[in-house]
């Protein structure tokens, strides 16, 4: 039997990955030890997810382990190192608030983790693709640096060569990174490198924003998902910086599995890709909260924090063109207001009109 092995498996993108390889047949094994919950407390937890998956999912195996222990990382290689397919790396460290106060933790989780996985690939399964989840924090602020005009509810692009969005040439130098970018950096250049050097099939994919129904949303991370939470729970919503016309593409979950199983029936080497909404699927955060006006008929009460964030991006789309031209079978299903919408009625345990 054909096995996949998934970190980060109760996360967003690990729990729809696990769903998705379960329907085509594969056994799962799960890595994760909800190191989520540290980072976040307790709204970051992941065990609801443990949880469905165990129950969902008949051939699902679970290992409560950290990806920074090798010798743990290595038994679960060993034991299965005749039946593995397919590696797909979404376990992180994932906010850059947390990283500023959390320098070392972040650094080993997300470029020690990722080098274990890959040398035990090289090791026991060098042929089966891996993917690794890298994020467009690896561009710093550079594209703050893009021309931009202002707009009633959004910043907007004022460059025709980005009019498609940022692709994977754009530059990550001569610019401010957070903390949990820099980590990102390494993790995507050494995954880049093993495919490029040693000859592995890896693919780097530069994410956007992600989010689906499985997202443990939590302040410091989860953008679509908290904000919702909060708009439905508390009918308020705490803006910071950019007056709230920041744009991010969204990319649902499952959507971004798609890419992951075209990236499996054809390979790369070392390959990266800007993964997002794109064009198709971006909004600001005043328009999300427009949107779920809209859909509730809810007033949320917006506070500004005119600071901000050191390292976010006034204005971020990823131009998916690099991957339609090498996976053009890849569709998109979900743009932002279908979104918006599936995670309102996910959430619609804090929906209280009253």
């Amino acid at each position: 039997m054909s096995v996949a092995i998934i970190t980060g498996s109760c996360g967003l993108v690990g729990s729809e990955a696990c769903i998705f390889l379960a329907k085509k047949g594969f056994k799962i094994v799960g890595i994760d030890n909800n190191l989520r919950k540290r980072f976040f407390g307790k709204e970051g937890s992941t065990i609801w997810v443990r949880k469905k998956l165990q129950i969902e999912i008949n051939k699902y195996e679970h290992y409560n382990i950290d990806i920074r222990n090798l010798d743990s990382l290595k038994k679960i290689f060993k034991k299965y190192k005749k039946n593995i397919k397919f590696i797909i790396h979404s376990a992180a460290q994932p906010s850059h608030d947390f990283a500023k106060n959390n320098t070392k933790i972040d650094f080993e989780v997300n470029a020690l983790g990722t080098l274990n996985l890959l040398r035990l690939t090289e090791k026991y399964c060098r042929n089966a693709p891996f993917i690794h989840m890298s994020t467009n924090k690896v561009y710093g602020d550079n594209p703050n640096k893009l021309k931009l005009k202002e707009k009633k509810s959004r910043w907007d692009i004022d460059d025709r060569l980005y009019k498609n969005g940022i692709n994977e040439n754009f530059s990550i130098d001569n610019c401010t990174h957070s903390f949990f970018g820099v980590s990102k950096i390494y993790s995507d250049f050494i995954a880049q490198e093993y495919g490029k050097n040693n000859k592995l099939n890896t693919g780097i994919f530069r994410a956007g924003c992600i989010t689906g129904p499985n997202h443990s949303g939590a302040k410091l991370h989860g953008f679509l998902s908290f904000l919702i939470k909060s708009c439905l729970k508390k009918k308020s919503y705490n803006i910071i910086g950019y007056k709230g016309k920041q744009v991010r593409d969204n990319i649902h979950s499952l959507d971004l599995v798609n890419c992951f199983w075209e990236f499996y029936k054809n390979p790369k080497k070392g390959e990266i890709y800007n993964i997002g909404g794109g064009t198709y699927s971006n909004c600001s955060i005043l328009e999300a909260i427009n949107i779920i006006e809209n859909i509730t008929k809810l007033k949320i009460k917006i506070k500004y924090d005119n600071k901000n964030r050191i390292g976010d991006h006034i204005w971020y789309v990823s131009d998916l063109k690099k991957f339609k031209k090498d996976f053009p079978n890849w569709k998109q299903k979900y743009n932002s207001f279908k979104i918006i919408k599936e995670l309102i009625e996910t959430n619609k345990n804090y929906f209280d009109k009253s």
